[in-house]
């Protein structure tokens, strides 16, 4: 195995979303790692105070090659990484060994159309809000007393699918920006493979999220992080995954959360005949008695999304993902 250094530079990030017509930033063997840098706020970096900006993003903001913007999506994303031996079929196991923000700030979003309230909230508003780095949590309202421990995570990990050009604001069985704040350090997440080398990139750092994102943006924050990336030709999926240290989530995107939840539940169903060898009967039931579903994103239109959260404590043996 080895370990690489992936920089955020306007060589190695692209804007907007996924497509496997990009050159690589990186090229891999299944099981390295890489120490990964992002950053976020292309859109805003004019309104930016000076200890958001740093001169390697402001290059990327004034100087982004035109066929490194893929998209009409906000997202800045480092990669894509290509992954050798990856194939269509096979499953990439991205290990989320790392997540730190990179820097003592980051932003908050109101947007004009957006969010779960938009005819209430409809004026544009953008807060930058600082971080306490040292005691890892952020006051908000500033001097307001009420302080929220942080909880980094990448907004978007996704491959890239046949599509030349996919807008990174929906998620989907590519994964993309699935704003699940479960994903945090010590998770593992599997997603299908749609092209060769998988193509996988990653951004949209969040220092702390609740669930549902209901204004449209967490603390939106430049990250960095250590993956390891593997590819699974041992495991078939159609939906991504993940396990964390204490549960293993199924997820579902859809246009309504009803249609989310379905798909979420279907999928943990499955999971549970796949590898539990219960039958589609007696996963019903578990689910009822002892999956937790929750609201994972209601903002990135036209898919919300539905995560189930099922404990591995609860189980008799552990689930081999």
């Amino acid at each position: 195995m080895t370990h690489h250094i992936l920089k955020a530079t306007k060589e190695t990030v692209h804007l907007g979303g996924f497509s496997h017509l990009l050159e690589p930033a990186l090229i891999v063997d299944s099981g390295d790692t890489v120490e990964i840098e992002t950053y976020t706020g292309y859109y805003v970096h004019d309104k930016a105070p000076p200890e958001f900006l740093t001169p390697a993003f402001l290059d990327i903001c004034q100087n982004l090659p035109s066929e490194r913007k893929v998209a009409a999506g906000p997202h800045l994303l480092t990669g894509p990484i290509y992954v050798q031996g990856a194939e269509p079929g096979d499953v990439l196991e991205v290990k989320l060994e790392a997540i730190t923000p990179s820097l003592p700030v980051g932003f908050n979003a109101i947007r004009t159309g957006w969010g779960a309230l938009p005819h209430q909230f409809h004026q544009p508003a953008l807060r930058f809000i600082p971080l306490d780095l040292e005691h890892n949590i952020t006051e908000f309202p500033i001097d307001s007393g009420i302080k929220i421990p942080l909880k980094p995570f990448f907004g978007i990990l996704g491959v890239a699918t046949t599509e030349a050009s996919r807008n990174s604001i929906p998620p989907g069985n590519y994964g993309g920006n699935i704003d699940n704040q479960e994903l945090q350090a010590g998770t593992k997440i599997f997603l299908p493979i749609f092209v060769l080398g998988a193509l996988f990139s990653i951004g949209d750092g969040h220092s702390v999220q609740g669930d549902g994102e209901v204004n449209v943006t967490a603390i939106e924050t430049s990250m960095n992080g250590t993956i390891q990336l593997k590819v699974r030709k041992d495991l078939q999926l159609t939906m991504p995954i993940a396990e964390t240290p204490t549960d293993i989530i199924t997820m579902g995107f859809g246009q309504t959360l009803d249609e989310a939840l379905e798909l979420a539940l279907k999928n943990m169903i499955d999971l549970l005949e796949r590898f539990i060898n219960l039958s589609a009967e007696d996963a019903y039931v578990l689910c009822s008695l002892a999956v937790n579903f929750r609201i994972t994103q209601v903002v990135n239109s036209p898919q919300k999304g539905v995560h189930g959260m099922l404990s591995k404590s609860i189980l008799p043996k552990a689930i081999e993902l």
